[in-house]
């Protein structure tokens, strides 16, 4: 196998955030019971006519520009015909020859340094409907409340060579999309939806193998697994003399092995032709030019400002900013107390700790930035100690939104009166007395005992540092 090597490029499909559908007012909220969220128009019902939704486009239109991509001045809708029970008209409004984006790239960050993945295009599509195959009752069924669900497909180049490419491009691109607002891209969701074209040559060779594409895969766990399975039984095929034939295939995670679904059809196949029910869209220049003024920072631009006007680590910054829902919760939270290193370590550890535990993401936290600044600030200001902090992060982070109530509900203020530091003191020397002994004559880490036995004579609710300096003034008496 190591004489050869694969060759991929993606298909990746984004369930756009739009209120509504592409071509009708349908809402685009995911879930609810069957066949409840469609109409006339998304199911495709005759005498309808589409009109397209604004919003789409613009959107489109950012992710194109934030691809590197051209954008089509002169763009338009086709239809690309094929019957599925899950498509009711029995043809997808969709874009072949003039797509919204073109010629575009991503750059990556690979083991061998940046690499640079070519964007063939950016189209706009309708999504189709969902089928739900039951084993038991030997029945499949269909939910309609998906089509007309607003669609963007990008087409990479064949530029990618190994598992860890594609799962760094998924990776660069799904941050892209989401720091934008275009799509939450959530993979369990079905809002980003990965086909793996898959092809293997010898090394060195140009000329390109036979393809195979695999389906929907919707993890970059499975897309991994299903290249490097697939990769597998096409070497192992052409070793064996056998010959690669071009088709679809579905991935079965469980037993780790693909399965031919149909030979892959090609563009021809379709019978495209123009909508005729949409006219061409002419875009404007200053169209284009509004929506690039408006567009937000992206992840490196804002990882690299962390780092120019906060002071934080690139390690800090790369961690913060790689999920949207972090860096949003860290820049308010920082907005509010002032301290944003302190904030980063609260998010990198005790956040991203308890995210792990619970097994949730980060756009699921219910942790108020407002919360977690009072938190910062307690702490800074001496009012908590760490260890009670730590039991109060846990409220906030569970949604919990008055900090300074639980602090009193359970007792968790810092010990503030000096009196009550110097009783604790002299009760720990008068009972410890060889320990002060021990460090009179030298013994720095008998000090170190004398802090623990008067922060627990303080019930955990001092000062470390305060009761460190009130020790050594008196045993230096």
């Amino acid at each position: 196998m190591a004489s050869y090597e694969m060759v991929i490029g993606l298909e990746v499909h984004v369930e756009l955030s739009t209120r509504t559908k592409i071509f009708c007012g349908c809402t685009t909220r995911f879930g609810g019971a069957p066949n409840t969220r469609t109409c006339p128009i998304c199911t495709g019902m005759p005498g309808t006519l589409p009109v397209v939704n604004r919003r789409v486009v613009e959107f489109a239109i950012a992710a194109g520009l934030a691809t590197n991509c051209e954008i089509t001045r002169r763009t338009r809708f086709d239809r690309k015909n094929y019957f599925y029970p899950d498509l009711p008209k029995a043809y997808q409004v969709s874009q072949l020859y003039l797509p919204i984006c073109r010629n575009g790239y991503l750059t990556i960050e690979t083991p061998q340094g940046e690499k640079r993945v070519g964007i063939h295009e950016i189209h706009m599509e309708e999504d189709a409907g969902k089928l739900t195959h039951d084993p038991w009752l030997d029945r499949t069924l269909v939910d309609y409340n998906r089509c007309g669900v607003p669609l963007l497909e990008i087409v990479s180049e064949p530029d990618m060579r190994s598992a860890q490419e594609v799962v760094a491009y998924l990776t660069r691109l799904r941050q892209t999309l989401q720091y934008l607002g275009v799509s939450d891209c959530k993979m369990q969701e079905g809002s980003l939806r990965a086909d793996v074209n898959l092809s293997v040559r010898p090394m060195g060779q140009t000329a390109l193998g036979t393809r195979t594409e695999m389906k929907n895969l919707n993890s970059f766990k499975a897309i991994a697994r299903a290249i490097e399975g697939e990769f597998r039984r096409q070497t192992e095929l052409i070793e064996d003399g056998g010959v690669v034939r071009q088709q679809t295939r579905r991935w079965d995670d469980n037993k780790g092995a693909s399965f031919a679904m149909r030979s892959k059809e090609n563009a021809q196949d379709y019978r495209y032709f123009p909508e005729p029910d949409l006219p061409p869209m002419e875009i404007a220049q200053a169209w284009i030019d509004e929506i690039a003024a408006r567009e937000p920072e992206l992840r490196e631009a804002k990882r690299a400002r962390y780092q120019r006007e906060m002071g934080l680590p690139d390690y800090d910054a790369a961690l913060l900013t790689e999920e949207k829902a972090t860096a949003d919760l860290f820049e308010r939270a920082s907005a509010l107390c002032g301290r944003p290193a302190d904030v980063a370590h609260w998010l990198m550890g005790d956040a991203m700790a308890l995210m792990k535990e619970r097994q949730i993401a980060p756009d699921q936290m219910t942790l108020a930035p407002e919360a977690l600044a009072r938190v910062v600030t307690l702490v800074a200001e001496g009012r908590v100690s760490r260890q009670s902090a730590k039991e109060i992060f846990v409220y906030a982070f569970d949604g919990g939104e008055d900090v300074d109530g639980y602090v009193r509900e359970h007792a968790l203020q810092m010990v503030q009166d000096d009196g009550a530091y110097a009783r604790a003191v002299e009760e720990v020397l008068a009972r410890c007395a060889k320990d002060a002994e021990s460090y009179s004559a030298g013994n720095e880490k008998a000090l170190g005992f004398l802090v623990g036995q008067t922060m627990k004579a303080l019930g955990g609710k001092g000062d470390a540092k305060k009761v460190g300096e009130m020790l050594r003034e008196r045993l230096a008496r």
